[in-house]
């Protein structure tokens, strides 16, 4: 059976916004389309360091251009989110750039065969087009949206509605005519579009117009394929030799596509084989520009983060040194009042007894351990997997840093209003694309007669097993379910990961574990692997 498809040209939304530039932005755009990891560079330096929201979201979106034309639309997308978090909708200022990131966004889900979607971000992007030439590309991308989806006649009203508006750009009229003419071969195989194909033709040969030829000899191919399979070839080895000459391998190698079902046996080797040779380089090269982009950007949010360190090292020097001028009378005083506070604590110390020195020490190595080791290993999970924003990141290493201050002050654990909100948010924030966790029976009803130290404990003791497992596991699904038995709550940990080796030996953190279970009479049990994971069961006594 025959596959046909639609192919239209989709163009670059031109972005008009009256806004001043910078060097870094100014080199960016000279290197666009001829050196692009250059381009990429520059733009992303602006980027990481201009406080204009504008300029940095134009410099999103010029990123998110040349990663489409790597073949990353994945990157592409998050480059027009991030470009769309620096706009504001009720600024008219932003308009085109909003125009123009939704239409990119719409190009790149069109290429990840996801048609709704670029359809709704077509839609946003003809909201926001301020003038005839960006609505008349949005439309026309949006009508290859639904020729994708074979909603043929979706497509035609569009282009029956733009086309007499490109009349007077001789251009935009014959891409929209060829666009529609195969459009209406495609909804009624019986339909003649021969006669406007040659037009729209004849007028891309008169504008020297390369790319619409590109596109003119792609629909004619696949016109002719059938009823006149001579031309066909014909026209698809026009094609080939225009997408040579724009040295596009991507139509290259749809042209070839054409061009060996329709060759005579002898001549279809050298073009399967050209057509291999360009499909691994096109893969390779775009792989390395992929890589290329990503290191490009960690270098510069590491140097970032390497400048706001020695900022701060700086800071704290300069600090450091107006207090020694400031406090340099009192220090003897200090000196003496924290020789003083030794001597007494030292006192003090050795009236304790060896049970209770051990004691504080057990409760001040679980408060470290809870606080400073299960916290920051939860945040870094968080950003390994881009959970956090850099304001959120902040704000979690800002609370880490003030609950380890505490720690000293023997501040009591604040308990939470919502406690199983809390405890699943602290659960599922350990999963990620590689890793399900699923939380069942975690209900409010369930902790209403377990009191709050035994429900402090057992938030700790299930953050270390989450930790483990992360650590350690390699499991694709957790599920952490919750039941009352009885006059007990159990708690049953399950996991399909690598399961325990027959050679472990209890850490520091499972030592901690059963302690913390023990101290509130509770039981743990390690109830051995499962076929494939590990299987672990808690008993809670209920108030």
């Amino acid at each position: 059976m025959l596959v046909l498809t639609c192919i239209c040209a989709c163009s670059k939304q031109p972005k008009t916004a009256a806004f001043t530039t910078t060097l870094d932005y100014d080199k960016g755009e000279s290197f666009l389309y001829r050196q692009n990891d250059s381009a990429f560079y520059y733009f992303n330096k602006v980027a990481a360091s201009q406080k204009d929201s504008l300029l940095v979201a134009l410099a999103y979106n010029n990123m998110a251009v040349i990663q489409s034309d790597a073949g990353d639309y994945f990157g592409a997308q998050e480059s027009l989110l991030l470009s769309l978090q620096y706009l504001n909708e009720q600024k008219k200022l932003d308009y085109n750039c909003l125009s123009s990131d939704y239409n990119e966004l719409g190009t790149s889900s069109l290429n990840l065969k996801n048609y709704d979607a670029a359809l709704d971000y077509y839609n946003h992007a003809l909201q926001f087009a301020t003038d005839a030439d960006a609505k008349t590309i949005a439309l026309n991308d949006k009508a290859v949206a639904y020729c994708k989806k074979q909603q043929y006649g979706a497509a035609i009203a569009i282009y029956d509605s733009i086309i007499n508006s490109s009349r007077n750009n001789k251009k935009e009229y014959a891409r929209v005519l060829s666009n529609l003419a195969n459009v209406k071969w495609l909804q009624n195989s019986g339909y003649e579009a021969a006669p406007e194909l040659h037009a729209a033709l004849q007028i891309r040969q008169d504008e020297q117009d390369d790319w619409g030829l590109n596109a003119s000899y792609a629909h004619l191919a696949d016109y002719y394929r059938q009823s006149r399979p001579d031309s066909a070839l014909l026209y698809a080895r026009k094609r080939y030799a225009v997408a040579q000459q724009l040295n596009s391998p991507d139509d290259e190698l749809e042209a070839l596509e054409k061009i060996i079902p329709l060759s005579a046996p002898g001549e279809v080797q050298q073009y399967f084989t050209r057509y291999h040779y360009l499909s691994d380089s096109l893969q390779t090269r775009r792989n390395a520009a992929k890589n290329q982009y990503a290191l490009i950007r960690y270098d510069a949010e590491k140097n970032k983060a390497d400048n706001l360190r020695l900022q701060k090292d700086n800071t704290e020097k300069r600090i450091q040194i107006i207090l020694q001028r400031v406090f340099i009378g009192g220090i003897v005083v200090l000196l003496v009042i924290v020789l003083f506070m030794i001597i007494a604590w030292d006192r003090k110390r050795k009236q304790q007894s060896e049970n209770a020195m051990r004691e504080l020490r057990l409760k001040t190595s679980r408060k470290v351990h809870d606080v400073v080791a299960n916290g920051l290993y939860q945040v870094m999970t968080q950003v390994e997997h881009n959970k956090l924003q850099k304001e959120q990141l902040l704000d979690e290493i800002e609370k880490l840093y003030e609950q380890s201050r505490d720690i000293s002050y023997e501040q009591p654990e604040p308990e939470p209003v919502d406690y199983p909100t809390a405890l699943a948010q602290s659960l599922q924030s350990f999963g990620n694309e590689h890793t399900k966790v699923l939380v069942v029976g975690n209900e409010a009803a369930l902790w209403a007669t377990v009191n709050d130290q035994a429900k402090k404990e057992l938030k700790h003791v299930l953050q270390e097993l989450m930790v483990n497992m992360r650590k350690h596991s390699e499991a694709q699904t957790v599920v952490v379910k919750f039941e009352r038995k009885g006059n007990r709550v159990k708690i049953q940990y399950t996991d399909d990961g690598v399961g325990v080796p027959a050679a472990f030996s209890y850490g520091n953190g499972l030592t901690n574990t059963e302690n913390r279970i023990n101290s509130i009479n509770g039981q743990i049990n390690f109830t051995g692997n499962t076929p494939r994971g590990l299987k672990i069961e808690i008993h809670l006594p209920i108030a």
